[in-house]
């Protein structure tokens, strides 16, 4: 079994490049994969490995300025999720493309997932996933609204667009570990909207703590490594990904005509060109 950490911190760094180095030799010498982004906002990424090469790394990043207090959540996974490791300077650790938002300056009300249940229940409160399309296809909680954005840097156009909807509205945001939450319940606290709550540690947190017979997640939720997805006890889900358009599959969805492994599926058969089609053929093939 391998250890997968997801963590992420917003700490304002002086010297985003120089961490970048150091970060890199550490993993390097811990034989972890992954990947690290760093940004003068702070740090964000996940990372996979032994436990004490998981040990090594976060004991490095707790060293950094600002992140002695770094809160992180493990799963475990029976193959190695990620190819290498990457650890890359960004200039925003999620992108949102809101220059004004600053998560250290002011989030949203945490609610600890045992509590979760309770404020979604309540008819006063809009339940608003802020993640990308693709991901909620999968999975999401009950009654929860899907924007159905492509990017997380189409929230604020789609907020703006829809922000009557939720007059006299108590707002509650989750997204899988919680980052895209510190942004976008800043981005509504600065909107003026006055109450505003996100779900502590995302989704993953709640499939860890709340057992299946409490829960009001349905379905499966999709992470950005091997493994596609998890569900409840954080246990790997049965998803496949599309490596034409990185897009999760159902096993059965590997029977449908449009179904190429590396090169197309039934979301993306009429996205791409011929041209594009062969050159992933090409790819795949190198892989291979």
């Amino acid at each position: 079994m391998f250890t997968v950490a997801a963590l992420y911190k917003f700490t304002p760094f002086d010297d985003p490049a120089a961490i970048v180095a150091r970060l890199r030799d550490v993993a390097q010498r811990a034989q972890t994969t992954g990947t690290l982004l760093v940004a003068h906002e702070g740090i964000n990424g996940t990372i996979a490995g032994t436990r004490a090469g998981i040990d090594a790394v976060l004991a490095a990043l707790r060293a950094l300025p600002g992140c002695a207090d770094l809160i992180w959540k493990e799963s475990g996974a029976s193959e190695n999720p990620f190819r290498r490791m990457k650890v890359r300077l960004k200039k925003e650790i999620v992108t949102m493309g809101q220059p004004q938002v600053d998560p250290t300056a002011g989030t949203g009300h945490y609610v600890a997932p045992r509590d979760w249940n309770d404020l979604i229940n309540s008819p006063d409160v809009a339940v608003i996933d802020t993640r990308n399309d693709y991901e909620v296809a999968i999975g999401t909680f009950e009654g929860a609204i899907d924007p159905q954005t492509r990017s997380f840097g189409e929230f604020p156009a789609w907020w703006q667009a829809n922000k009557d909807r939720f007059h006299n509205k108590r707002i509650a945001m989750f997204c899988t570990g919680g980052i895209r939450c510190e942004k976008s319940t800043n981005y509504l606290l600065g909107e003026g909207v006055e109450e505003v709550y996100h779900l502590e540690g995302g989704i993953l947190k709640y499939l860890e703590e709340v057992t299946q017979g409490d829960s009001k997640w349905q379905g499966d939720c999709f992470v950005f490594d091997k493994r596609v997805s998890v569900g409840h006890g954080l246990a790997e889900g049965p998803h496949i990904l599309c490596y034409g358009c990185r897009r999760p599959l159902n096993p059965e969805d590997k029977n449908r005509p449009e179904f190429e492994a590396g090169v197309s599926c039934h979301h993306c058969f009429s996205e791409t060109t011929e041209a594009d089609k062969a050159r992933f053929r090409e790819r795949q093939k190198q892989m291979r």
